[in-house]
């Protein structure tokens, strides 16, 4: 019996990339506690420890580093072979598994999926998957997806990756809130208020990228942490328990109780955003003119 099958290598795979069992779990889609027990059952069939961890951290041991490149490949194995027979198939439509980040709002990507699809005539079969971006980016690597759309900065290895727009940050606040009576506010005048803020592990660069600009501009109000369900946030902000910043497309959500306003520091926050594409997809090329036309 073979120690080693397709659903054992999706597990390790996920968690070695993410170097964080709850974003592993998120990823496969299950809870932590099986995620935890199948990595133990892993190791214990192959007789080798494959993570170091903590109550704060994971690392690989010498045999995961080892281990992680081969399953890699044996996973696009799998996934070429059902592309190839997909391919022969009467009539069969081109599939694009796209992968959009959650940090925007998902109406900014409407115009982009629609003129895929309108580019096409219904001949490209879309596969959209929302998540964050280092979550995205794994799953490119693992050839798990086709493109995906990035919050930039967020480390993508030696993927090569085609700058598009900026989106500024904003503030939103409960519209009764004494600050919502002016038109733009600063990052001083939050100094004081509670202020929800997303966990490092959800985006690292980004967040180290926010956090230096928080410190040239003396900026260390109390965080709260910030709910992953965009809707539930909002509700939060709106019943005036703390205020967030977001990127500005998020003030498409028009919501009773919220207020944006214009954050005078937001260029500096501003979250990029990038295509990652694979180069041997028949879809790369349009995927690349599209986005650029649309989300730039």
């Amino acid at each position: 019996m073979r120690k080693l099958d397709t659903h054992a290598l999706q597990i390790f795979v996920a968690v070695a990339q993410c170097l964080n069992f709850r974003q592993a779990a998120e990823q496969l889609h299950m809870t932590q506690p099986p995620l935890s027990r199948a990595v133990r059952q892993l190791e214990e069939r192959l007789g080798v420890k494959l993570f170091e961890r903590d109550t704060q951290h994971v690392a690989l041991t010498p045999a995961a580093a080892d281990l992680l490149p081969r399953a890699l490949r044996i996973l696009a194995l799998l996934d070429d072979a059902e592309l190839a027979l997909q391919a022969r198939q009467p009539g069969m439509r081109q599939q694009v598994r796209l992968g959009l980040t959650s940090s925007m709002e998902s109406d900014l990507f409407r115009a982009f999926t629609d003129s895929l699809s309108a580019a096409t005539g219904g001949a490209v079969a879309l596969d959209v998957l929302f998540d964050a971006s280092p979550r995205l980016v794994a799953r490119l690597r693992a050839r798990r997806l086709d493109a995906a759309v990035i919050a930039l900065p967020t480390k993508t290895f030696d993927l090569p990756v085609l700058e598009l727009g900026k989106q500024p940050t904003l503030v939103a606040l409960a519209s009764r809130h004494p600050l919502a009576r002016r038109r733009s506010l600063a990052l001083a005048d939050l100094q004081e208020q509670p202020v929800y803020w997303f966990e490092r592990a959800r985006q690292p660069a980004f967040f180290d990228h926010c956090h230096a600009v928080f410190r040239k501009h003396g900026f260390a109000p109390r965080f709260l942490l910030e709910p992953h369900d965009h809707h539930v946030l909002l509700s939060d902000v709106a019943a005036g328990k703390g205020m967030a910043l977001l990127p500005a497309s998020f003030a498409a959500i028009r919501r009773p109780g919220i207020a944006y306003r214009k954050l005078k520091e937001g260029d500096e926050l501003a979250a990029g955003l990038g295509l990652i594409v694979a180069d041997d997809h028949p879809a790369a090329a349009l995927l690349r003119r599209l986005a650029g036309e649309t989300l730039a």
